[in-house]
Formats: C-alpha cells, sequence, structure tokens
C-alpha cells in the first residue's frame, strides 16, 4: 500500500539545484504585483537548510544598505522560485551559520571550497 504522506506531497522543484549551507547563491523569485508578474533576485549565503517532505526550506542572508542584515527564507518546493543560481562553494564546518548574523567586515568572510 503506498504512504499517504507521499500522495499530498508536493513535487520537487527542478530549478533548485543541490545546495549546501555556506554556498553563495542567486535566487529569482516571482513577485505578483497587481496584474503583472516580474522576477526579483535575493543574493546571499545559504545559513540554514531544513529537510522535512513539503516543508523543506533554505535561508539566503545578505547585507543591505547600510550593514543591516536581512534574511529570507524560500521552500523548496515552491513555484514561485524561478530559479536558483550556486555561484560558489564555502568550506564551512556547521549546518547553521547562526554566527554569521553577528559578524561584519572580513570576519564575515568564508574561505572558497575548491572541488
Amino acid at each position: 500500500m503506498a504512504d499517504p504522506m507521499k500522495a499530498v506531497e508536493a513535487k520537487k522543484n527542478e530549478k533548485i539545484p543541490e545546495l549546501q549551507p555556506g554556498d553563495t547563491v542567486n535566487v529569482h523569485m516571482k513577485i505578483k504585483e497587481g496584474d503583472r508578474e516580474r522576477i526579483q533576485e535575493f543574493k546571499g549565503t545559504v545559513i540554514r537548510l531544513r529537510k522535512g517532505g513539503n516543508e523543506a526550506s533554505f535561508t539566503v542572508r545578505r547585507v543591505a544598505s547600510n550593514g543591516i542584515g536581512v534574511e529570507r527564507t524560500f521552500l523548496l518546493r515552491s513555484p514561485r522560485v524561478d530559479k536558483v543560481i550556486v555561484e560558489r562553494h564555502n568550506k564551512v564546518r556547521r549546518a547553521q551559520l547562526y554566527f554569521m548574523r553577528g559578524r561584519t567586515g572580513k570576519s564575515a568572510r568564508l574561505k572558497q571550497k575548491f572541488d
């Protein structure tokens, strides 16, 4: 007998590649304003990944103007995510990079991972 939870699970968004904490990504999101729809980019560092079927998500952090940090959480199975471009892989030793919230300047940099 088929698992009933699998029957109601949304299909995976194929435009989202395999992500890791520490990756620098460019997320293209569909935004609806009135009757028009446009694509908005959000570029930053993946600070956490949450697994769990339909509720799987990833959080991206970037530093906006005047040094204000902005975090945004995206659902992995959302059809609103148009595409995700991984610009670089960084070497990290933790699963959640919450310590990046308190870092500014040179201490907020991550070393690039060369495979």
